[in-house]
């Protein structure tokens, strides 16, 4: 059976407390730390930058998984490395070269990842699958917190699931959206590696209790 990593997003901490309630996940035995990055710009809302992560990468030893909803990430992507981050994942719907951003990305020796949005289908990164280490699958679509699971995002997951093993390509599925005890297991049945969780773990009254489920699934 495959171990299953759940990357809670911070994006739903208490920004007040966000060192402790960094620890409380990290010592619950969280497997990564999702950071999302947006400009009000590709997506309507703005959260933070690299300062922040800088500041918390002091505190933790988590795998940054840092989530670029940004119009330009290369323009930007290297202050998030330089900050701490261990993963960046950018947006298929960007403009720019992608190819290029892996390949720039890649020359640091951290991991670098693509995200799609609900109505983009999967057929759209092939291309690029093979360069990948991760593949985002958005099952709300990116802005907000706290949004409910998009039910019909899961046949996107068994599609992708199919292709990476038909290639045998190493990327990993990554799930962001609406995840809770219940869509968890559907997304794992699925075929998905990470589960990133926000409300569903820092709005708990025992956030270590919930984590812990979410790792025996």
């Amino acid at each position: 059976m495959k171990k299953i990593l759940i990357a809670p997003s911070i994006l739903s901490a208490d920004f007040a407390n966000l060192a402790k309630d960094v620890a409380v996940v990290e010592s619950a035995g969280a497997d990564w730390l999702h950071v999302d990055v947006m400009d009000g710009h590709f997506v309507p809302n703005i959260t933070i930058g690299p300062v922040v992560v800088k500041s918390i990468k002091k505190y933790s030893k988590l795998f940054f998984d840092v989530h670029l909803m940004i119009t330009n990430p290369e323009k930007y992507w290297e202050s998030f490395y330089k900050a701490g981050a261990d993963l960046i994942v950018f947006h298929n719907e960007v403009s720019c070269d992608k190819k290029q951003l892996i390949q720039e990305i890649k020359k640091t020796g951290i991991k670098v990842g693509v995200s799609i949005k609900p109505k983009t289908p999967v057929n759209d990164i092939l291309e690029i699958l093979p360069l990948v280490d991760v593949v985002l699958i958005m099952t709300v679509e990116p802005g907000f917190g706290g949004q409910s699971f998009m039910a019909d995002m899961v046949p996107k997951i068994s599609s992708l699931r199919k292709i990476i093993d038909d290639n045998k390509y190493k990327c990993l599925i990554e799930i962001d959206g609406g995840i809770n005890d219940k869509t968890a297991k559907v997304c794992i049945d699925a075929g998905a590696d990470v589960l990133v969780s926000g409300s569903y773990i820092f709005a708990a009254q025992n956030p270590q209790q919930v984590l812990k489920g979410l790792k025996s699934l």
